[in-house]
């Protein structure tokens, strides 16, 4: 071979091995990208699901079990952002089901459409006690349902988006950052349980989200965070006015607690009944923790009795309310009962019936206790039934929001109108005003319950207020 045919060779092998090596790279550059660009889309589904779980403002359900077929695709059209076929649909699902202000907030965000809106978001346990989150969405429905049909604040119309926060501290810190990220996002209703607003409290500070509670009563959240408010009484006041009720009416000095050392608010209401006891001249002559594993009702108040008891106090919360009403059967009304708010309860009529009968409770608000506002008929016309404490205090939370907005629809400028000395709003049962610690200037309402052929909960049994 010459050495011309031998150079042409050797450059074909070369040029041969080149286009080898580079048909090589593309070939691992493009499964390299492939993988990179799968890892990142499953990343984006993984995260959008989380969030989309977590948040609705109408693209998903978040209440638990069955939903008519009407708001499936009310909340599809949604989704779709066929907004038309939404209110068609969701308007259909609140003929079927009156009381489901999921429903009604979806469908008052579907009538907004892509018109100019203010949002603010409600943080819930609605997946972990839907009970008590659909009270406070009620609240929160009918106050936005009020304002856009006015026409809303400046022309800007009120959505509301739903955050399920579980009642677990992960899942709401999760919530509320999501939130606070969200610059759309212009106040909170929420949290529930003292434990929750105290645990999130501080992110919504850090984005300068003002959150309010309607449920939250610990003293703990007094001057807590200068973006947390909240539109019940502290338990401050509602254990001085049990105590109180307990010394002058019942004329009884030594009571025995029941409560739960796991819970912030129960132990804070424990706590300031204890104190406000002592100051009245009482004596509490023993404390039962509902949260120990071997727990006996029956062995509890035979303790009590033998202490001296002559009044049961139960500051139980909702996760050892099952136990609390425990205490009330083994009773059998023989000692005198008070009770916490998270007593009121349609499950304490259910179980306790004639034995929970007589039971004082103290509670921020109750719908027969002030017949004269507009709110107690207007509440009955739209969800057709009587509503409870916690729905007033979410009107009231939202009925606060939508005034700081009208006075400066900035989350910074919401906190200033909230925090000033003169902010007023008119709620469920009276003007709105917050001290500079947060807490609302307002007082509790006792109640107490009787036995009634006609009962509003159809047990035979209602809470009463006592004027």
């Amino acid at each position: 071979m010459s050495k011309q045919n031998e150079t042409k060779v050797l450059l074909l092998a070369l040029l041969t091995t080149v286009a080898i090596a580079a048909a090589g790279f593309l070939i691992f550059k493009n499964v390299f990208n492939q993988e990179n660009s799968t890892a990142k889309n499953e990343s984006l589904v993984i995260s959008n699901q989380s969030n989309y779980s977590a948040i609705s403002a109408g693209e998903k359900i978040l209440s638990p079990g069955d939903a008519t077929p009407a708001k499936k695709e009310g909340v599809e059209s949604i989704a779709a952002g066929k907004f038309d076929n939404a209110v068609a649909n969701l308007e259909a699902a609140l003929k079927i089901k009156k009381n489901d202000p999921e429903a009604l907030i979806y469908l008052n965000n579907a009538r907004i459409a892509n018109n100019k809106s203010y949002t603010i978001a409600a943080s819930v346990p609605i997946g972990s006690d839907p009970n008590t989150a659909l009270e406070i969405l009620r609240g929160i429905a009918q106050a936005q349902k009020e304002i856009n049909a006015t026409g809303g604040i400046g022309g800007n119309l009120l959505k509301v988006v739903i955050g399920n926060d579980e009642e677990k501290e992960e899942t709401a810190k999760q919530v509320a950052q999501s939130l606070v990220k969200n610059q759309e996002v212009l106040g909170v209703i929420g949290p529930n349980s003292s434990d929750i607003t105290l645990a999130t409290g501080k992110i919504y500070e850090a984005g300068k989200l003002v959150a309010i509670t309607p449920v939250s009563t610990s003293v703990k959240i007094t001057k807590f965070s200068p973006y947390v408010f909240r539109t019940v009484p502290s338990d401050f006041i509602a254990a001085r006015a049990l105590s109180n009720y307990m010394t002058t009416k019942f004329q009884k000095k030594n009571v025995a607690v029941f409560y739960n050392s796991q819970s912030n608010y129960s132990q804070s209401l424990k706590s300031e009944f204890v104190s406000a006891v002592s100051l009245s001249a009482g004596q509490v002559v023993k404390e039962f923790d509902l949260s120990k594993g071997d727990f006996s009702a029956s062995q509890s108040i035979e303790q009590a009795t033998k202490q001296g008891a002559e009044v049961l106090m139960l500051a139980a919360n909702t996760d050892t309310l099952d136990k609390a009403l425990q205490v009330v059967q083994v009773n059998d009304k023989k000692l005198s009962l008070l009770g916490g708010d998270d007593v009121y309860a349609l499950k304490t009529l259910e179980i306790a019936r004639e034995k929970a009968e007589g039971m004082v409770v103290a509670v921020p608000w109750h719908i027969e206790a002030n017949p004269l506002y507009s709110f107690p008929k207007q509440s009955r016309e739209l969800w057709g039934a009587d509503v409870s404490w916690r729905t007033a205090s979410a009107y009231d939370a939202t009925k606060a929001l939508i005034a700081a907005l009208q006075k400066n629809p900035t989350r910074s400028g919401i906190q200033q109108a909230l925090s000033s000395p003169d902010f007023s709003a008119m709620g469920a049962s009276g003007a709105i005003r917050f001290l500079e610690s947060g807490d609302r200037n307002t007082s509790v309402q006792l109640v107490k319950i009787e036995a009634k052929k006609s009962s509003r909960s159809n047990t035979g049994f209602d809470f009463v207020p006592i004027r």
